[in-house]
């Protein structure tokens, strides 16, 4: 391999290796008790949900992983390579939720990586 192509190789290998870091945007809601909320606040949230799987999949800013409920709060996770991007999207439906105090993490790099960026915004 000529020097060459081993410099085009690495750059290329760097270039996939930055694409494939996965930010996440985290959205954190209030519910109405200490537990897992009512079930009429679990209906609003399985529907929020469909809606963001689909607004996500069509805009193709990454993919929306699930839920955590426990403690009085929902909170719903999403991943992709551009939180901002993914936020953007995300964001009219999140707010259209009835639940608060809520707030939303976009998370700038890997979990497994102490020195990502957040940033924390209030709904």
């Amino acid at each position: 391999m000529s020097v060459r192509d081993e410099i085009v190789s690495r750059m290329a290998d760097t270039d996939e290796a930055e694409t494939d870091v996965e930010h996440a945007v985290i959205a954190h809601f209030r519910l109405a008790d200490d537990g897992l909320g009512e079930p009429g606040q679990r209906e609003v949230v399985r529907q929020a949900q469909s809606l963001l799987t689909e607004a996500i999949e069509q805009a193709d800013v990454g993919e929306f992983d699930g839920n955590e409920y426990g403690g009085g709060e929902v909170v719903l996770y999403a991943y992709g390579p551009d939180a901002d991007a993914l936020f953007a999207v995300m964001a009219p439906i999140l707010n259209d939720l009835p639940f608060r105090p809520a707030h939303v993490v976009l998370r700038y790099g890997s979990v497994d990586d102490p020195s990502a960026a957040e940033h924390r915004v209030d709904l």
